[in-house]
């Protein structure tokens, strides 16, 4: 379907370290089916490695929200929370 391939197109830019256009294409998967969680969880990953811990955070909690079971999710935001922890007393 159209958000799998969006999503899959998506992880193809993220492994190639094209960040951007794979943010658009999880973005795009996720308005195709708001209920499919694993785009959630990639856009996520990008914005982790961006150092945007809240706003990974964000999509982590709601992979989480639509499929308690996903456990790389659940690690992601563990990592994502003692990441920003560790900036914060760090003072940036």
């Amino acid at each position: 379907d159209l958000a799998t391939a969006l999503n899959n197109r998506g992880h193809l830019k993220y492994l190639r370290v094209e960040f951007a256009a794979a943010l658009e294409d999880y973005a795009a998967a996720i308005a195709s089916q708001p209920d499919f969680e694993v785009p959630y969880y990639n856009r996520g990953l990008v914005l982790y490695r961006l150092g945007c811990f809240d706003e990974a955070m964000t999509d982590f909690r709601k992979a989480l929200e639509l499929n308690p079971q996903f456990e790389d999710a659940a690690l992601s935001l563990k990592q994502a929370i003692l990441d920003k922890e560790a900036k914060q007393k760090r003072g940036y």
